[in-house]
């Protein structure tokens, strides 16, 4: 198990990188060393210093964590602080470390009295894996009792190896403390300032609170312009920084430049921002004249990675900020970034946000992601020229009503009684076809009175020229015209108290089945007559379409009786009468159909397209809109 080595070993090619630090027999104890996990090189020094004391013999040892590798860099930790054999216990644990087994050599005797002699020297890897965690080696005094039992100083010295083993998982669990902390707080701050809505009460209560969290004198907070320059917005403990000019541009500067650079400033520079520049941050602190004062500077970015100020934080105690100090100002300015976007861009104009909105839409659209807008913008621009360049028949949409070419009314002859009405509208009649009957018995009676007279007359007539009676004989003739003029008016009556159809026609209008025995009077209107064969169509044009109808033009109409047949139409004639319907001005213009259907009646209603040219497809769907825009804006514009 153990070899012995009696001659020098010569040196590596090439040694590891070390950081040799002393350990000191009078500092500390060894428990509190041994409790600070954080600081490495104290633990080790305490867990050498606590082994070799503990073990007899021992007068020198060495520690080496890690084990040394070509490269590496390695932390070294020498007991006791003046430790004369240094250099031999170096080179032996160089070996062990590489042959990764236990190491004795032979001791020496110095010529120097005031050196103690080494009995032997004894060196291994520690560590339960196959990786070793630390080399050590020790070097055990002349003459001693344990030089006869090399296996018992490793035996001990690895029974110590757990508090080296356990020491990366105690520095790992410090550190995940701390980031849960620094998590923790940062929650709390943003719970704190979340209750302001207002930007310039939020970068109030962020400046108030990190000046208490971070134990600063002064916490400064910048939002970015629109210009691109950073206008300070709050100070911490200050309601107003008015009178302090030249410190309010100092730190504008110091922002600026820590914006300009994107990364954090601390002045003293920390080892995170040792290449950082940190030229008006100097300056600052000429301004502050204050000795020991410390400042560190973090940027805010929005979501989207664009910069919207910085936050400045100052000490002047002679307290410089840390690591961590910088690590959880960082976290918070990346917490508070987004919020303070959202609050700029949510008290921008309309105008500002439309502009945001359409610069968010060009780079979805021209940025290398989203194919799918790609293919719809695509797709719009090609819809949009082809309605732009493709035409269409631009048709006029009006109300039409089918009348008959001629319409013929039956009128009463004569103040009288209904005595029969067979028939009523919508019966198709043939010319001569009775389309009622008056009451004619006092017209017979009547007739037959002025039949009585003319005869009476007449004999009378016959018995005066007889006897030669001229005077009498012209009274006679005047009363015989009279009689025959009364007796023609009666059978005149008589052969109208039948009113007839004048033509093949249909009954527009008329009932009078249910009014039998009914008086009407002279002049009345009974029946309104229709032929079958002509027609005429009135479409009533909106006044706002009128200008584009002519003489001549075609079109189609679909009646609401026959939606299924839709029948070719022409204009015949356009009259200058309007027709005030539904609250709007419409024109009376009428038109032939080309072709008439069996079933077909007057008075049917439908809709009528007139044909008036071709137009391209976006003025065809868009023109009644932009002619409402054109009126509303004569309307109410000055």
């Amino acid at each position: 198990m153990f070899e012995a080595d009696r001659s020098r070993p010569r040196s590596s090619e090439q040694a590891p990188q070390l950081r040799v630090v002393a350990g000191d027999p009078s500092g500390p104890p060894h428990w509190t060393g041994l409790a600070d996990a954080g600081n490495e090189a104290v633990f080790c020094s305490a867990w050498l210093s606590s082994q070799c004391t503990r073990i007899s013999g021992i007068i020198a040892g060495l520690l080496m964590m890690p084990p040394p590798a070509k490269g590496l860099t390695v932390t070294s930790t020498s007991w006791p602080r003046r430790n004369p054999y240094i250099e031999d216990l170096l080179r032996l644990a160089e070996r062990a470390s590489s042959e990764r087994r236990t190491v004795v050599s032979p001791g020496r005797i110095g010529s120097d009295t005031s050196v103690q002699s080494v009995g032997l020297f004894v060196a291994l890897p520690l560590g339960s894996g196959s990786q070793p965690v630390a080399v050590v080696a020790v070097a055990v005094a002349s003459g001693s009792s344990a030089t006869l039992a090399p296996e018992n100083i490793a035996e001990q010295l690895r029974w110590g190896a757990g508090w080296l083993e356990a020491l990366p998982w105690a520095q790992r669990s410090k550190d995940v403390s701390t980031d849960i902390a620094r998590a923790a707080s940062s929650l709390d701050f943003l719970a704190a300032i979340g209750e302001q809505p207002r930007l310039q009460g939020m970068a109030i209560a962020v400046a108030n609170d990190l000046a208490a969290r971070l134990r600063c004198d002064r916490v400064s907070v910048g939002i970015i312009r629109r210009n691109g320059s950073i206008r300070l917005r709050a100070i911490s403990h200050s309601a107003s920084f008015k009178g302090q000019g030249r410190l309010v541009d100092a730190t504008e500067n110091a922002m600026e430049e820590a914006l300009d650079q994107r990364t954090s400033v601390a002045h003293p520079p920390l080892p995170s921002t040792e290449r950082a520049v940190t030229m008006a941050h100097r300056a600052l602190t000429e301004i502050i004249r204050v000795q020991g004062t410390s400042l560190i500077s973090v940027v805010m970015a929005d979501g989207k990675g664009e910069l919207v100020g910085a936050i400045t934080f100052e000490r002047h105690r002679n307290e410089l900020f840390d690591k961590e100090a910088l690590q959880l100002a960082e976290a918070i300015a990346a917490l508070l970034g987004p919020i303070v976007g959202l609050q700029l861009r949510a008290n921008r104009l309309l105008a500002g946000r439309a502009i945001d909105r359409a610069g968010d839409g060009c780079v979805s659209l021209f940025g290398p992601r989203h194919p799918a807008l790609k293919l719809a913008a695509i797709g719009v621009i090609a819809l949009a020229l082809f309605l732009a360049l493709a035409k269409g028949e631009h048709r006029v949409t009006a109300k039409s009503v089918l009348e008959g070419e001629v319409q013929r009314a039956a009128v009463a002859p004569f103040d009288g009684f209904i005595r029969s009405a067979p028939v009523r509208a919508g019966d198709t009649v043939k010319a001569g076809d009775v389309l009622a009957a008056l009451e004619d018995r006092d017209l017979i009676l009547e007739r037959a009175k002025w039949r009585a007279e003319r005869d009476k007359l007449v004999q009378k007539q016959r018995e005066v020229r007889a006897k030669h009676d001229r005077t009498n004989l012209v009274i006679l003739d005047s009363q015989i015209r009279q009689a025959e003029a009364q007796l023609a008016l009666a059978e005149e009556k008589l052969s109208r108290a039948r009113i007839l159809a004048p033509f093949d026609a249909i009954v527009v209008s008329g009932d009078l089945s249910q009014t039998l025995g009914s008086p009407v009077e002279r002049g009345k209107t009974l029946f309104e007559l229709a032929p079958l064969d002509s027609y005429r169509l009135i479409v009533h044009v909106d006044e706002r379409d009128v200008r584009y109808v002519a003489m001549g033009q075609s079109g189609t109409v679909a009646f609401a009786g026959v939606p299924w047949t839709p029948l070719r139409m022409a204009l015949s004639k356009i009259t200058p009468v309007t027709v005030a319907e539904e609250g709007r001005n419409s024109f009376r213009i009428e038109a032939r159909l080309a072709e008439l259907g069996p079933q077909l009646r007057p008075g049917m209603e439908g809709v009528a397209k007139i044909e008036t040219g071709q137009r391209s497809l976006v003025w065809i769907w868009t023109r009644a809109v932009v002619e409402w825009l054109r009126l509303v804006a004569w309307k109410y514009l000055p």
